[in-house]
């Protein structure tokens, strides 16, 4: 069952100056960096409050997040939101007898030992969506 947003992600063309950005000028606490080889992604997890925000950058220039920042004419912006799910496999069945689509039919490795699943965007209204489960 989906129990929550996990974090709502945001593609960026410099990592350390939206780091910065989002540090110094809005005042989110950054809680760690990771690179996720699987995904091809450098990451930066920052935080506020109540919501978790992920920055996205490609990895040796590529991978999906590459190939979004080119259709956008190498500006950032909003890439996807991610649900937290309590039993992964069993919200793919559920979801897949809904005719929902997937990008991949098996969950992958994402950041911080989770394990992940996307939603193809023609499926939830032009929104690319992560399912995660934490380990």
């Amino acid at each position: 069952m989906i129990i929550g947003v996990d974090h709502i992600a945001i593609a960026v063309s410099d990592l350390h100056q939206a780091i910065a950005r989002f540090t110094q000028d809005l005042g989110l606490a950054l809680e760690g960096q990771e690179d996720v080889v699987s995904a091809q992604t450098s990451t930066a997890f920052l935080s506020s409050i109540t919501t978790r925000f992920e920055l996205v950058h490609p990895l040796a220039d590529q991978g999906p997040i590459q190939k979004f920042l080119d259709q956008h004419k190498g500006k950032g912006g909003l890439h996807h939101i991610c649900f937290l799910s309590d039993n992964l496999i069993q919200d793919i069945e559920i979801l897949k007898k809904k005719s929902y689509v997937f990008i991949q039919d098996t969950p992958s490795d994402g950041a911080h030992g989770t394990k992940v699943v996307w939603l193809h965007p023609k499926s939830c209204d032009g929104v690319l969506i992560e399912l995660a489960q934490k380990p």
